[in-house]
């Protein structure tokens, strides 16, 4: 047992080595392709978080894939593929979602553009294609048409807003402009 075994290990290890492709050392290894100089030059960051809490006590929380000062003006961030997530004191939550935005630091305002979509725990599920919010105070609203489902039904409208009663802690969605309900809700047979 002393002989064979280290015979028959031998054995597999050669073999190992005989099955195995060979390497071409004249090969290059694949490197990725990154321009690291326009990269180190470019400011921003990368999976970016902000976060705060309006003056009435709401939470609110934006994440971006990617965050990187305008060239503009330095006050101002553009992000892209952005997530928000408010979580107001009346325990209600609104997610909202869009391709860009531009947020100003100075102001604290986020103007939220490119299929745009506003998801409530009450109910709500609209899109538009801009979104302006103000996160000094809660207030959201789009200026142009939007459309979506609701607990009454499917609705569109010339525009929304978002606003919160600062001494009740409540929020309210309010469409005007030409709003269209088709209602849905189940009639009483009574």
């Amino acid at each position: 047992m002393k002989i064979i075994l280290p015979l028959a290990a031998l054995g597999l290890l050669s073999t190992l080595f005989l099955i195995s492709q060979s390497v071409d050392p004249t090969k290059a290894i694949p490197v990725v392709e990154l321009d690291l100089e326009q990269r180190a030059q470019d400011q921003g960051a990368t999976n970016a978080a902000f976060a705060g809490v309006t003056r009435g006590g709401d939470e609110i929380m934006l994440d971006a894939v990617s965050a990187r000062p305008s060239q503009e003006d330095a006050q101002i961030i553009d992000a892209t593929d952005v997530s928000a997530e408010l979580l107001l004191v009346s325990g209600a939550v609104i997610d909202v979602s869009s391709e860009t935005a531009k947020m100003n630091q100075a102001r604290n305002t986020a103007t939220m553009a490119g299929n745009v979509r506003v998801v409530t725990t009450t109910g709500y599920d609209v899109t538009t294609n801009q979104l302006n919010a103000d996160f000094n105070v809660l207030y959201a609203e789009s200026p142009g048409p939007i459309a979506g489902e609701g607990p009454p039904g499917t609705l569109t409208a010339g525009r929304m807003t978002l606003n919160s009663n600062e001494e009740t802690g409540t929020a309210h969605l309010v469409f005007t402009n030409g709003v269209k309900l088709i209602y849905t809700g189940h009639i009483s047979k009574e």
